[in-house]
């Protein structure tokens, strides 16, 4: 018999969860987790997978599905080691990739976290292969992390999402840039709140924006510090599609989190974190690949649409502002 009372369900974990491991690579790794994701021109599943060794830096490397869900060729070593010689801001290590494929560069393009004693910073790269990659280097400055590139300009120029932090904040911004190195006209995107909400004090974008008719379809992962430790969980907002820095919906509740054993145990439990998504054939379907427990990989299929309606019967306020203050 169905709950009358169950939650909606919006993300389907696979039965074969979690889809990849440490133990599926060919070279000593200690855990692989948040990996982006696209799918190549010949319909081939691509994920650029965070890999974790035992000193505690990350480096990114390759694995292929004809599928999306199992047979992985996996890179025989790593795809993209970080270059401290010749970007210091890589000295500790590359985290958290997401992949947007840009028509007008005919690339993609790699939005990371650049991890060195000044803290994580925002860097970008790009490659037509996965084999070769250009560095365009670091972009946004500490700290600052949980990037990702819009496929197309906004008013003739490039966006990025990303999310700077302070010691009182975390909130996701949109800055614009001309040549994707040159970063200026800076808007506050989606605001934490605060008080007992699931996203309140921090939140970051998770994969990259869906672009749909109604609008640009975030998902985005917020924090909430607990007795027993943070909880990641993930929400939905929507934005303007020309003026992707106005929220139109922001649902109230959040729609998918820790549940399973390999997402609450692991190096840090507790964790769902998506970088990366593809979308069928449909333009429907979605496959969510995330990161759980900071551990190994899983994956959730889901509906856009279904998505944007939860959307419309769960989003009681906006929420790009920030919220007024106490007392």
């Amino acid at each position: 018999m169905t709950r009358s009372n169950a939650f909606p369900t919006l993300l389907r974990r696979h039965e074969k969860n979690p889809i990849l491991t440490a133990a599926d690579w060919g070279y000593p790794v200690h855990t692989v987790f948040n990996p982006a994701a696209t799918r190549l021109a010949d319909g081939t599943t691509l994920l650029l997978c965070r890999v974790e060794d035992r000193r505690g830096l990350s480096h990114f490397c390759a694995a292929r599905s004809a599928n999306g869900v199992d047979g992985w060729v996996i890179d025989a070593e790593p795809t993209l080691l970080p270059d401290a010689l010749h970007h210091p801001e890589e000295l500790w290590g590359i985290e958290d990739p997401r992949i947007t494929f840009v028509p007008e560069l005919a690339k993609y393009v790699i939005a990371y976290t650049a991890f060195s004693k000044g803290g994580p910073g925002v860097a970008l790269c790009h490659t037509e292969d996965f084999r070769t990659f250009v560095r365009c280097g670091l972009v946004m400055q500490p700290d600052d992390k949980d990037a990702a590139l819009l496929p197309r300009r906004i008013r003739n120029e490039f966006a990025l999402v990303h999310r700077p932090a302070t010691e009182s904040s975390a909130h996701i911004w949109i800055s614009y840039s001309p040549d994707m190195l040159n970063w200026g006209h800076h808007h506050l995107m989606l605001a934490a709140r605060k008080g007992a909400w699931w996203d309140a004090n921090k939140i970051g974008l998770s994969p990259p924006l869906i672009e749909t008719p109604e609008g640009w379809l975030m998902i985005y992962h917020g924090v909430r510090r607990t007795a027993a430790g943070a909880l990641y969980r993930l929400g939905l907002a929507l934005f303007d599609l020309e003026n992707p820095e106005v929220c139109v919906k922001r649902g109230d509740p959040w729609m998918f989190g820790p549940e399973t054993d390999y997402e609450r145990q692991g190096d840090v439990g507790n964790v769902t974190f998506p970088c990366g998504y593809t979308i069928g054939d449909d333009g429907d379907t979605l496959r969510i690949y995330y990161g759980a427990a900071d551990t190994c990989i899983g994956l959730a299929t889901g509906s856009i649409r279904e998505m944007l309606a939860w959307l419309d019967a769960n989003s009681t306020q906006g929420g790009a502002t920030l919220p007024p203050p106490a007392g």
